[in-house]
């Protein structure tokens, strides 16, 4: 059947390569069932980078005793939370590649710029491996409490449910604090990568 599809003609903004449909320049749909993540699971890991950084901003103007601030029903200090948070990052990378975690919890706190920079960079990743990723293959991991085997889909969106989980953590601690950390829903994301265009009064 892809052997077919790819002799019909197509619109000129439209092409097939690699079993790939290609849709101008915006992005790619798999024309074989279960090749790659869905394209729209790349968008999400862009807010999900763009988020992280905007909340490690925000705690980038934190004095020293402001990053030890914390809140009953949180995971316990801005500067604890965001350590976990961007070291499951880097355990979740390995689990998917491999490559061995840059920062680990253990090595200690080493600064909200070197956390953005580790943020960053450990997103990016993600953003690659939600492209290139077929969701349901299939991998081994250790877990405390066994050896397991699971889809890698399912450590995708654990890794973007762990980072808005505890972004709501720090979050809470931020408010209960009185400390503004701004817009973060996925409004402000449009409105500040420009997905999200006025047009004036309708």
């Amino acid at each position: 059947m892809l052997g077919d599809l790819c002799q019909r003609p197509v619109a000129a903004q439209v092409q097939i390569e690699d079993g790939l449909l290609v849709v101008g320049k915006q992005g790619s749909i798999s024309l074989v069932e279960g090749e790659r993540s869905p394209p729209c699971l790349e968008a999400v890991f862009r807010y999900h980078r763009w988020a992280n950084l905007h909340l490690l901003d925000v705690c980038g103007a934190l004095t020293d005793e402001q990053l030890q601030l914390t809140a009953a029903g949180t995971y316990g200090t801005i500067g604890a939370t965001f350590m976990h948070l961007v070291g499951a990052e880097q355990r979740y990378i390995w689990r998917l590649t491999g490559a061995e975690p840059r920062f680990k919890e253990k090595d200690g706190f080493p600064g909200v710029a070197a956390l953005r920079e580790l943020a960053a960079g450990s997103a990016d990743r993600m953003i690659e491996l939600a492209q290139e990723i077929n969701p349901d293959d299939e991998i081994e991991a250790t877990f405390s409490d066994g050896r397991h085997r699971l889809r890698s889909g399912v450590v995708l969106v654990q890794a973007l449910h762990h980072g808005n989980d505890h972004r709501t953590h720090i979050c809470t601690v931020l408010g209960s604090h009185g400390i503004s950390y701004g817009d973060m829903d996925v409004w402000a994301y449009g409105d500040a990568v420009g997905a999200i265009v006025p047009l004036g009064a309708g």
